[in-house]
């Protein structure tokens, strides 16, 4: 490769030395300085990757001078360091991959040298659905059945993990492949040794999931692309793209009590798609970001999708080290993070210099007040104080044309009889890498159910409940802060470790809930903790979908319906037959803060201990030996 620019460089972290190549040592002559993080980690691309055909010294030279109010019109070619695949979209590239080597063989040639050229990693967690729910076991009966249903590919998949180099497939059981990347397989500096030496440079991904972009969080570019791009970046090509417009996002403030870090990101997905920012990439900068947990900033940037963005990224600073810390990456790798960020201008601190964007909005955080998005659209925020009349108001919209007397019918289910009417809540689900991932909503949650059953309260019966932690560190730390068993008492056990509801992987309704909602033609609702809200997404049977923080959630399931005023309304009877308002049952920042700080890094380091040896049922798959695996 070539070095034009005279960046690269030697970086001495504890007793190894890395080859760099430095952006810093472009700002004598062009103004790198103003650069936003994302175009400082396409820059370092560039320049790493300078051969003088793909990307030549005018890609270099047009990044470096960026004008960020130009329309773009210059492509480069940017070449990710990794690819991260879930089980649907990535069993396609594993099968390309056992062709080439059935070709391969067939030539007469070593089928062993076809492999992926980039790092590839492969999460199995879209496959488990909720059939069994609100039992204790309900998370080894729902393996069970997956296992059942998707023998054939796991054992492909089982095939693979071992016969490809520079693969790695994560068992099902482990988590959600966004959450196993945030907590366990991103580097934010990657480190690689090659015949010369060392080399380190920014982590870098496409993955075959929209919801990529959640490792943006932790100051990795990454964004979803389709299979055939996944597979160019896995055998080592280039991604063309247009040199991108950056949206800057000022963050100020701080959450006030009692507001989540989903209302926050609900309130950033309706500014950013009010805005647009389809194409484009977001930044988040400023003064807010001091007071913004790595859990929260990966909760904003995972719904990039939903506001339209490329990417929505945040730059590494003390709050990444911290998390790569307690996450439980090694010393070393925490500290050659750090040691590049800083050397390479790509470390934020207060002092840090105010890059130039192509445009900018700003949000004071207090300002956020509590909120759900719904019923059809995840940028369609609604207040939690104007849930019950935009509820209406959509309902009349559905039912206009509706035959009189529906909206309501008569149940009985196993002996007990009530009665469901238009807004009922059938589904509420803790699920989706958007808040599983992030400690302090899904401990809130778990704080919610222990008041309620101090009280007295319970899920209404109609309200299929379920929780989807998105990894086995989530049920530590809920076990662990003693608020599991108050969850199971309401029905939320753990029904698996997947992305469940959120990709419509709800399950069956019970037989009387369903017949309930097709006798009375009733517009039945869902609220889920997820990304995604469209009509039919969730399940076919229910109209209105709310997206909302886990604490909500349970807060539905106990009151059983939308059409309802939580801000003021009682959400059920306590045992000693007085009124409760959610007021009663919600905690305290402090509460959480509390719950948040018992979460060390033993937890992480425990749960990913073996995460690509899998459970027993993955254990016993036996698998063709042959090398390629017969595709007939």
């Amino acid at each position: 490769m070539n070095n034009s620019f005279d960046t690269r460089m030697k970086l001495g972290v504890g007793s190894r030395e890395y080859t760099i190549f430095n952006v810093q040592r472009l700002a004598d002559k062009y103004p790198v300085a103003k650069l936003p993080y994302s175009q400082k980690i396409l820059l370092e691309n560039l320049l790493r990757f300078e051969d003088g055909v793909n990307v030549t010294r005018d890609d270099i030279e047009a990044l470096a001078n960026w004008d960020a109010k130009a329309k773009p019109d210059k492509e480069i070619a940017y070449t990710p360091a990794r690819v991260l695949m879930q089980d649907f979209t990535g069993v396609p590239a594993v099968v390309d991959l056992a062709a080439m080597r059935d070709a391969m063989q067939a030539l007469g040639g070593n089928p062993d040298k076809i492999n992926p050229l980039s790092p590839a990693e492969l999460v199995i967690d879209h496959s488990v659905m909720v059939d069994v729910f609100g039992v204790a076991n309900a998370a080894e009966q729902n393996s069970k059945i997956e296992f059942e249903r998707n023998q054939e590919r796991y054992s492909f998949l089982r095939w693979g993990q071992e016969a490809f180099s520079n693969f790695a497939a994560v068992p099902p059981g482990a988590g959600i492949c966004h959450q196993v990347n945030l907590e366990y397989l991103a580097r934010a500096v990657f480190a690689a040794e090659k015949a010369d030496g060392w080399y380190a440079y920014p982590d870098t991904l496409v993955g075959t999931d929209s919801h990529t972009t959640m490792i943006n969080g932790l100051g990795v570019l990454g964004w979803g692309v389709g299979g055939i791009e996944a597979e160019a970046a896995m055998l080592g090509q280039p991604v063309t793209m247009l040199i991108p417009e950056v949206i800057g996002f000022k963050l100020t403030g701080k959450v006030a009590e009692g507001v989540t870090a989903t209302d926050l990101v609900l309130t950033v997905t309706q500014m950013l798609r009010a805005k647009g920012v389809v194409g484009k990439f977001v930044e988040f900068f400023g003064p807010g970001l001091d007071h913004l947990p790595l859990a929260d900033r990966a909760t904003i940037a995972n719904m990039a999708p939903e506001y339209g963005a490329t990417c929505g990224i945040f730059p590494i600073d003390a709050e990444t080290i911290n998390y790569l810390r307690l996450s439980g990456r090694a010393d070393d790798q925490v500290a050659l993070v750090e040691a590049y960020a800083r050397a390479t201008g790509m470390w934020r601190d207060a002092g840090s210099p105010e890059a130039v964007y192509t445009d900018t909005l700003e949000l004071d955080m207090g300002s956020v007040e509590p909120s759900l998005a719904g019923p059809k659209r995840p940028q369609d925020r609604v207040a939690l104080k104007a849930m019950r009349p935009a509820f209406q108001k959509a309902l009349g919209d559905l039912t206009k044309d509706r035959k009189a007397g529906a909206g309501s019918a008569s149940v009985n289910d196993g002996g007990q009889s009530y009665e469901l009417k238009d807004g009922a809540v059938v589904i509420a689900a803790i699920t989706s890498c958007t808040n599983t991932s992030n400690p302090s909503v899904m401990l809130a949650a778990g704080l919610v159910a222990q008041k309620a059953n101090k009280l007295g309260l319970k899920a209404k019966p109609w309200v299929k409940t379920s929780l989807a932690p998105g990894s086995t560190v989530v049920s530590d730390y809920l076990r662990k802060a003693g608020v599991q068993p108050d969850l199971d008492a309401l029905g939320f056990q753990i029904v698996g470790y997947g992305c469940t509801t959120c990709i419509g992987n709800s399950g069956p309704l019970p037989d009387a809930v369903s017949a309930g909602i097709r006798d009375g033609d009733l517009v039945a609702a869902s609220v889920l903790s997820g990304n995604r809200n469209f009509e039919g997404r969730v399940h076919a049977e229910v109209k209105m979908n709310y997206l909302a923080s886990p604490p909500l959630v349970v807060a539905y399931a106990i009151a059983g319906t939308v059409d309802i005023d939580l801000a003021s309304d009682p959400i059920g009877t306590g045992s000693n037959g007085q009124p409760v308002y959610l007021k009663d049952i919600w905690p305290t920042s402090q509460e959480v803060a509390n719950a948040v700080g018992k979460i060390d890094s033993a937890m992480f380091r425990s749960s990913y201990a073996d995460v690509f040896k899998g459970d027993a049922r993955w254990a016993g798959i036996e698998v063709e030996k042959s090398n390629p695996l017969p595709l007939g």
